[in-house]
C-alpha cells in the first residue's frame, strides 16, 4: 500500500523578485516499510521537498498524499494533525528544546499526541542507543553525536508510520556518523517503518531499498 505519494509536485523559490523552479513535475511513491534515500546536492531542494511531505509547506502545483490523505489542499491545523499522528522527523541540526532534559525532549511528541506510557517508551528507546545513563542532562551538555541520538528517539516516540530524515549525519564525524545512521536502522527495521532520509553521502544508500536522485529540478530513480 502506498504511504507517500507525490504526483506532478512542481515547487518555485523566489529570486530577485522572480519565481525560480526549484524542481519541477516531480513523482515518488513509497510503499510501507520502503526506505528511500534522496540524493541531492545542497540547494537542490531535498529539505524543501520532505517539508511538503510533512506539511510544513505547500507545494506550488501538484498533489500529496499521506497514507491516501492529501496534504496539498489541507488547511495548515488540519495538517499539524495528519503530522502528529504519523509522522516523525530527524533534522540535521537536532532541534532539542534547550530548556528541557533528555528525557523531556524525547516525550515531547508522545505528549502531544496524549499516549499513555509515554514516559517508559522514552526510556527504553533512550536506553537502545546508550542514552538511558543520560536522561536528566541537557542539550548543551551532549555532543553532537548523543544530540543526534536523543532527536532520534524523539522521532519514534509515537511510532510514527513515517520517518522523515535530513541529513541525519550531516553535522558528525565519521565514527559517530555510523554509529548513529546504524542506531537508526536498526530501529527503522524493527518497527517497520517507511522511510525517506535525504542527503548527500552516498554510503548511505547501502540502507535503502532504492534510491532517488535531485538533480537540476528533477527526480529520478537510480539503478
Amino acid at each position: 500500500m502506498a504511504v507517500i505519494e507525490l504526483k506532478q509536485v512542481s515547487h518555485y523559490i523566489p529570486v530577485s523578485n522572480q519565481s525560480t523552479p526549484l524542481f519541477t513535475n516531480i513523482n515518488l511513491t513509497l510503499q510501507a516499510g520502503e526506505i528511500v534515500v534522496l540524493l541531492g546536492q545542497s540547494g537542490s531542494g531535498k529539505t524543501t521537498l520532505l517539508n511538503l511531505i510533512a506539511g510544513l509547506d505547500l507545494p506550488y502545483q501538484g498533489e500529496i498524499y499521506l497514507h491516501q490523505q492529501p496534504m496539498h489542499n489541507r488547511s495548515a491545523t488540519a495538517r499539524a494533525t495528519i503530522r502528529r499522528q504519523h509522522i516523525g522527523f530527524v533534522y540535521q541540526q537536532y532541534n532539542l528544546l534547550p530548556s528541557l532534559t533528555v528525557l523531556e525532549n524525547v516525550m515531547l511528541p508522545g505528549l502531544l499526541n496524549k499516549q499513555r506510557q509515554v514516559t517508559e517508551r522514552a526510556r527504553y528507546l533512550l536506553q537502545t542507543v546508550d542514552m538511558g545513563e543520560q536522561l536528566n542532562r541537557f542539550p548543551h551538555q551532549l555532543s553532537g553525536g548523543e544530540q543526534q541520538r536523543v532527536a532520534i528517539c524523539r522521532s519514534l516516540i509515537h511510532q510514527p508510520s513515517v520517518l522523515l530524515a535530513d541529513e541525519p549525519t550531516g553535522s558528525l564525524d565519521n565514527t559517530t556518523a555510523a554509529r548513529v545512521i546504524e542506531l537508526f536502522f536498526s530501529q527503522v527495521n524493527a518497527n517497520q517503518q517507511t522511510v525517506l532520509l535525504a542527503t548527500h553521502n552516498e554510503q548511505l544508500c547501502q540502507w535503502a531499498n532504492r534510491v532517488a536522485v535531485i538533480h537540476y529540478g528533477q527526480l529520478s530513480l537510480k539503478s
